[in-house]
């Protein structure tokens, strides 16, 4: 979406007045970036705000809530209000100083091990971010941002990887990387390197039927699953690239057709790749990667 600076009204309170509860006054430090709201369709009605600025990629409902309150939110020119809901023709305008914010906000990439959970604590296995610590920072991560305690605050998984799996796990305090990767109609591919067995043990076969059924033909719970890509790598491994993610997909997909899952790991999520991140080390999303 492209951004415009708008016009920031000059004038203002005379010299030694001043008003109580007042807004501090926006200073050309604070300019203003211009975001006009998209129309998605003839007819479209109110929507709460915080609800639009996450449609149109400017924050989390949670983050867009905070950005109200503070005051860095105007529509039409006027600060907005918590609760408040805009039309498709309203102009929804961010201050500047939310931005900043917004760029303080860390997602990280962690090499997850075997024996870790994705998100909280479970039947005494510990989550994966108890990894990211100074000493388990990657020394070649190229990333110039440093290693602080705060980017822990609210870090959370975008996404999940099971505890018997390894590879690629990402962890955001952005509520926009979360939405991307987790959201239901989320288009981030992931791909996965699978090696098996047969079901009864032995080398697989990977027969044409098998190939067909895991591209397209299986159910899980009673839902259709969507088409998946799948290759040969040699004798006993598959690549997966999956744009769903149901709960233990890759290794239900495989039983369903007589196969055993020995080993997953994750290898990229959309445009970013595990790369040679060593197991159970993390560095930062570049500045330059999109998933």
């Amino acid at each position: 979406m492209a951004f415009k600076r708008a016009h920031t009204p000059q004038g203002g309170a005379g010299k030694g007045r001043s008003r109580p509860n007042a807004r501090p006054r926006r200073t050309e430090a604070d300019a203003r970036i211009a975001v006009p709201a998209q129309r998605t369709q003839a007819g479209d009605g109110p929507v709460r705000l915080s609800k639009r600025m996450g449609e149109l990629g400017l924050a989390s409902r949670r983050e867009a809530d905070a950005w109200i309150e503070k005051g860095w939110v105007l529509v039409n020119g006027t600060p907005a209000a918590i609760g408040q809901k805009v039309m498709p023709e309203d102009r929804i305008e961010v201050l500047e100083c939310a931005r900043r914010e917004q760029s303080t906000l860390a997602t990280i990439l962690i090499h997850k091990p075997v024996g870790y959970v994705s998100g909280q604590a479970e039947e005494g296995y510990e989550p994966a971010r108890v990894l990211v610590t100074p000493e388990n920072h990657w020394r070649e991560d190229k990333s110039p941002r440093r290693f602080s305690y705060a980017q822990l605050k609210s870090l959370v998984p975008a996404g999940r990887l099971d505890i018997d799996s390894v590879g690629l796990l990402v962890l955001t305090q952005d509520g926009r990387v979360a939405k991307r990767l987790i959201a239901p109609d989320s288009p981030v591919d992931k791909e996965y390197i699978v090696r098996v067995t047969e079901l009864a043990g032995g080398a697989p076969r990977f027969t044409e039927d098998r190939l067909r059924l895991l591209r397209h033909g299986l159910t899980l719970d009673g839902r259709p699953l969507q088409k998946a890509g799948i290759e040969v790598m040699n004798e006993a491994e598959l690549r997966f690239t999956l744009v769903e993610g149901r709960k233990r997909q890759i290794r239900r997909m495989c039983e369903a057709v007589g196969l055993k899952v020995v080993r997953l790991k994750r290898v990229r999520i959309g445009g970013v790749r595990l790369g040679a991140l060593p197991i159970g080390k993390w560095r930062y999303l570049g500045e330059d990667e999109r998933f």
